[in-house]
Order: C-alpha cells, then sequence, then structure tokens
C-alpha cells in the first residue's frame, strides 16, 4: 500500500517538474526568436522612418547631380538590376542542371559525396572571396575588363551553390513512385524526370533562384572589384561598361563621401529601396513555399 501511494505521488509531483522544465525550454528557445524579430522590426521601422521624406519619383527616375548630394538613383538601379539579370543567365541554367544531375543521375559514391560536400561548403565561403576570383579569372585571365559583365559572372558563381542545393533538394524531395510510374509505362529517364518530377519539383527549385537574387541585389564585394563604379550619370551601354550599384552606392555614401551630413538623407533613401528589392524577393519565395506546401498534396 505505501509502495502504491508512494508511485503515485512520486508521480504527480514529476508531472509539475517536466512541465516547469518544458517553459524553461520554451522560453530560451523562444526569446532569442523574438529578440531577433523585434531587431528586425525595429531596423525596417527605422529605415522607413529616415528614407521616406527622400522618396520621390524624381528621385527614382533621375541621375545623382552636384556630387551625389542632389538627384537620385537612377543609374544604381539600372546598374543593379541588369547585373542581377546577367547573373541569373549565367547562374540558372548551371545551377538547375547540376542539381537534377546530382538528384537524378550521379552515382551515389565517395566523388559524388565529396562535390556535394564542396557544393555546400562554397555556400558559406566570404563573398569577398568569391570577389577576388571573379578579378583574376573575368578581369584578368578572360580579359573582360572592369565591367558589368565581370560583374555579373562573378555574382553568378556566388549564386550557383544556392542554386543548386536548393534544386538538389527540390528533386529529392519528390517520392520515387512518381519516377517508377512513367518508367513503368515506357518513358525514359529524362521523360519522367521532365514530366513527372520537375513540374512538382519547380516551385521549389523557383524559391532558391528568388533568395539567390535577393542576395545578389544586396551584394557589393564582388563587384567592388570587377566593375562597379564611384559615380557614373550615365547608365551602362554595353556589357563592358562599368556601372552604379544600390549596395556599393550605399557604401560609398555612408563612408567615402567628404560631405556626409548632405548624404545622409540619400543614403537612407537608397537603403530604404535596396531592402525594398530584397524584402520583395524574399516575400514572393516565401509565398511559392506556402502555395506549393498547399497545393502539393503528395506531401501529406
Amino acid at each position: 500500500m505505501n509502495q502504491q501511494t508512494c508511485s503515485g505521488s512520486c508521480a504527480t509531483g514529476a508531472i509539475p517538474r517536466k512541465r516547469f522544465a518544458g517553459n524553461i525550454g520554451f522560453v530560451v528557445l523562444a526569446v532569442p526568436l523574438f529578440g531577433f524579430i523585434a531587431f528586425v522590426l525595429y531596423l525596417v521601422f527605422y529605415l522607413f522612418q529616415q528614407g521616406i521624406g527622400v522618396l520621390s519619383w524624381r528621385f527614382l527616375t533621375q541621375p545623382p547631380t552636384a556630387g551625389m548630394t542632389e538627384g537620385g538613383i537612377l543609374p544604381c538601379i539600372v546598374g543593379t538590376a541588369t547585373v542581377t539579370f546577367i547573373s541569373l543567365l549565367f547562374s540558372v541554367p548551371v545551377g538547375i542542371g547540376s542539381g537534377i544531375y546530382l538528384a537524378e543521375y550521379a552515382p551515389n559514391n565517395f566523388l559524388t559525396r565529396l562535390i556535394r560536400s564542396s557544393v555546400r561548403s562554397l555556400a558559406g565561403v566570404p563573398s569577398i572571396v568569391y570577389g577576388l576570383f571573379g578579378v583574376a579569372l573575368f578581369v584578368s585571365a578572360m580579359k573582360l575588363g572592369m565591367s558589368v559583365l565581370a560583374s555579373g559572372l562573378t555574382l553568378g558563381l556566388v549564386n550557383l551553390p544556392w542554386i543548386i542545393t536548393t534544386s538538389e533538394e527540390a528533386m529529392t524531395a519528390i517520392p520515387g513512385s512518381f519516377r517508377e510510374g512513367a518508367l513503368a509505362l515506357g518513358s525514359t529517364k529524362w521523360e519522367s524526370i521532365r514530366r513527372n518530377v520537375l513540374p512538382y519539383a519547380f516551385p521549389g527549385i523557383l524559391t532558391g533562384v528568388l533568395l539567390a537574387v535577393a542576395r545578389t541585389v544586396g551584394e557589393t564585394a564582388p563587384i567592388l572589384f570587377t566593375g562597379v563604379t564611384y559615380y557614373a550619370r550615365q547608365l551602362p551601354t554595353s556589357l563592358s561598361s562599368k556601372f552604379m550599384a544600390l549596395p556599393y552606392h550605399l557604401f560609398a555614401l555612408a563612408t567615402q563621401h567628404d560631405q556626409v551630413a548632405k548624404t545622409r538623407p540619400i543614403a537612407f533613401g537608397t537603403a530604404l529601396v535596396l531592402l525594398v528589392f530584397v524584402l520583395a524577393f524574399d516575400t514572393l519565395a516565401f509565398v511559392l513555399r506556402m502555395r506549393v506546401a498547399r497545393t502539393n498534396t503528395w506531401q501529406v
């Protein structure tokens, strides 16, 4: 009888202790998360508060004037869009093709595992290393010079690990029965991939591409050595032209200009435009991810 009473009381006492430990664990995990969210919201609010007064149609459609103390940021917007487009032309076909090969064709051996590990390691390499590699390969070895093309190809290298990884993961997430069913009906391996796997993996692949674009828009180090310029009133007219870009323009106004007090409002406006671009791509990627989670019933 005493043993049964002890067992019951011990079990009853253990429940509050487990609940307390669970609450402590929740607080330990939740406080950093909510703190980070609060910091991001404060950052967005601060940039919006400081930069909204500068934004206007003239600011978005006019070049800088008076030594960048007046005017707008049109060359920066066009330069950022151009170099991002060039980077996508290079990185998207190569990245998606590499992801398909690793997911569907590559044998499961030591070399393939080494390639996967190398690709994932490259995603963590500092972007300035890519910039120096771009100088050595595109500017010097390939004789492209300091140009929008050299910068775009360098940013394409920055994008490649992200696109390869997300493409491979999106492909491997598709059940094997999709491939087996197509093969059983007489389709070739490529036909089964193209018709039964890629349509379902496409939203995940596109999400990875959009996240890579969001990172590309804000990169400064890779273009710093390969083609971006401090000041230019003209838009880039050819692939060999130098160009202005939003992240470097912000860096120049905040750290290199001799009239920081005059350029500070323009710097905040540039930062707000850049933040809007990045958040737009991130939001689009999130919407696509939620949409595919609702529509792909095979995941349920």
